[in-house]
């Protein structure tokens, strides 16, 4: 009887299928662990933009105002005519 080699080689076409899809998935893994990271981070961090929230309302009303008061209480002095 006669042995019979089993040869198994894949065809160059297969074999660049299989590259496609390895790093299509390893692309997919990093961008995955990419969102994951900054999700979390944006979870974690605080806000800080609602402490100033309150900081706009104080000076709306007094604004105009103090400016007014203070050039009351400065006149300039004219000298009389001749």
């Amino acid at each position: 009887m006669k042995e019979v080699e089993v040869v198994n080689e894949e065809s160059p076409v297969k074999s660049a299928k299989n590259a496609i899809v390895t790093i299509a998935i390893i692309t997919g893994i990093v961008v995955l662990i990419a969102a994951i990271a900054v999700a979390v981070y944006k979870y974690l961090t605080p806000d800080y933009l609602d402490d100033f929230d309150e900081f706009d309302d104080d000076f709306d009303d007094d604004f105009f105002e103090d400016d007014q008061e203070i050039a009351e209480d400065v006149k300039p002095e004219v000298a009389p005519a001749e």
